[in-house]
């Protein structure tokens, strides 16, 4: 036997063992399957046929699936014939119904916004209306999935809705003819300055793309010469809208994005396959920490192309796809099939659900692992933990009281009342609220429950708690007691120390009242300092074309960019 014929008879005889391998290997794993579905099915008939209790068969078995997936992550869900609806809602943005947000507030079922040009605004429903009840039925005890199912129907039905209005003394009725409600991918674009267009994006269901350009269009049309692109807390949704907005941007024929999962065949990389609609324009892209997902692909795809400068905060850090797979009974599985790489072949998940500790807890790539990749112009970003702003801008946090004011909806309340008593007010870029004004908010606020703990007060409580472990109480007593009397002093002015802050959010909800979520927008463009970074960097073209070059001193390029 020559040399040659050894070593193929030799390669021959591995390979036969490394299928017998694996198929031994598939065979135990179907056993085990099948063995464990049987334990299961076995298990639950008997707990079925002798708990002390009576069981609800479906309900128990979604808890058990529920339980079984969510050892996964948090994106492999289990979707029941009844939740079919909703989960087509998600990915389409489509819905029968009245077009407004309705919610349950200290037992109250309240109207929080109606959607401009949708049946519920159409038919004079206003935010802060309560409704008593919808086609006669009382939703005093329902709750907030039962009145979404109330309002919810067939376009063309009619909702009678009986509310009462803060001004009237009687319940008025509302009938209201139900349409086919499509939420808005682009809820807004506008000019920021002479020539900087400004666009949100809220979501990626079907058409996103489509509306993307129609907004960029429009925009150009009205003398937009950069653009800043608003995608902060837009939580995803389908890839492939995610491909056309990129699309946008990028050059017919680039890589936009590639899927690696376990299933190979399922492995796709996904291009650029139209002509874009603008390579050139200076973008500048806003994210949160909350952008995640398919946001993460637009932004960072535009970033390693250097196409545009992100500001913000540095990204969720979601770099996993799901699909969803047909069950028996009209129900499906939304499974997690593969992770995602964007072009300079970096990963943004942040966490590892395949690897958790001994107590369950899962863990984050630490900056110490995490690897350099370049974008196409050689600027140095990082895999592993999002995708990280050119511009590190950090929203500040708000003070305890405004916390409290937002919780306790008196911000609401107020706007409610104020557009009662007021008939219009100036356009909402220039809607101020006068000291005078202001002051009339503080007096509503007199007798309301405005109790809180600043971090000065929950510190304080710490401390003194430890003293008294470590017996130094009586020493310090005096002291803590002084300091607390301070700190007291101190709060009952927090209404004027945080006044700017207050004032800013109270005009921004009184806005929305006269010109909906656009002048709700509007309102805050002069205090959003994620926009007036974006704004300042477009306007300074040596800073934006530094930061797309490498040693720009982009803030992506370190490990902890972004985050606080």
């Amino acid at each position: 036997m020559t040399n040659r014929t050894k070593l193929l008879a030799t390669l021959g005889l591995g390979a036969l063992g490394l299928v017998s391998f694996r198929a031994a290997s598939d065979s135990e794993r179907y056993f085990e399957i099948a063995k464990n579905l049987d334990i299961f099915a076995t298990l639950f008939k008997e707990v079925n046929t002798y708990y002390v209790d009576e069981v609800t068969p479906g309900k128990l078995v979604k808890t058990g699936i529920d339980g079984m997936l969510k050892s996964l992550d948090p994106y492999t869900n289990y979707i029941p014939e009844d939740d079919i609806e909703d989960f087509r809602t998600l990915t389409t943005g489509q819905y029968g119904g009245i077009g407004a947000v309705v919610e349950k507030r200290n037992g109250k079922t309240v109207v929080r916004s109606a959607y401009e040009g949708y049946p519920a605004q159409k038919a004079g429903l206003l935010p802060g209306d309560e409704i008593l009840t919808i086609n006669n039925i009382n939703v005093d005890k329902k709750t907030n999935a039962d009145i979404s199912k109330l309002l919810k129907g067939q376009a063309n039905s009619v909702a009678k809705l009986i509310v009462t209005r803060y001004g009237q003394d009687k319940p008025v009725q509302i009938d209201i003819t139900r349409d086919k409600i499509q939420v808005d991918n682009v809820p807004y674009y506008g000019m920021l300055t002479g020539d900087i267009g400004y666009f949100q994006l809220g979501g990626f269901t079907v058409d996103a793309g489509r509306e993307v350009r129609n907004a960029v269009v429009k925009l150009k049309e009205k003398g937009a010469k950069k653009l800043v692109f608003d995608i902060r807390d837009n939580p995803g949704g389908l890839l492939n809208e995610a491909v056309n907005i990129s699309n946008l941007f990028v050059d017919k024929g680039l890589d936009v994005v590639s899927t690696k999962g376990k299933v190979t065949e399922w492995n796709k990389t996904y291009k650029a396959l139209d002509v874009p609609l603008d390579t050139q324009m200076p973008i500048a892209i806003i994210t949160s920490n909350r952008s995640a997902s398919a946001s993460e692909i637009v932004s960072g795809v535009l970033q390693d192309y250097d196409r545009a400068v992100l500001v913000g905060e540095r990204t969720f850090g979601k770099g996993l796809v799901q699909a969803t797979r047909p069950l028996s009974y009209n129900s499906q599985l939304k499974v997690t099939t593969a992770k995602y790489y964007i072009p300079s072949g970096r990963c943004i998940q942040e966490i590892d659900y395949s690897h958790r500790g001994d107590d369950g807890a899962l863990s984050k790539f630490p900056d110490s692992l995490r690897t350099a990749f370049k974008t196409q112009a050689g600027r140095v970003v990082y895999d592993g933990g999002g995708v990280a702003p050119d511009v590190d801008v950090q929203d500040r946090e708000i003070a305890d009281i405004t916390r409290v004011l937002i919780q306790k909806s008196y911000l609401f309340d107020y706007a409610t009342r104020y557009r009662a008593e007021h008939a219009t007010i100036a356009p909402a870029r220039d809607f101020k609220l006068s000291d005078t004004d202001y002051q009339k908010f503080v007096t509503y606020l007199q007798g309301k429950n405005m109790s809180y703990s600043t971090d000065a007060e929950r510190s304080l409580t710490e401390l003194t708690k430890k003293v008294k472990e470590e017996k130094h109480y009586d020493d310090v007593k005096l002291e803590l007691d002084a300091i607390k009397r301070k700190v007291a002093a101190n709060k009952t002015n927090d209404l004027q120390r945080f006044k700017p802050e207050i004032r800013e959010l109270l005009e921004e909800e009184i806005a929305s009242r006269y010109y909906y979520e656009k002048g709700r927008t509007e309102a805050g463009f002069n205090d959003d300092l994620n926009i007036q970074a974006a704004i300042a960097v477009l306007n300074d073209p040596n800073r934006y074309s530094a930061l797309l070059k490498p040693g720009g001193r982009a803030a992506s390029a370190t490990k902890s960019a972004g985050t606080k």
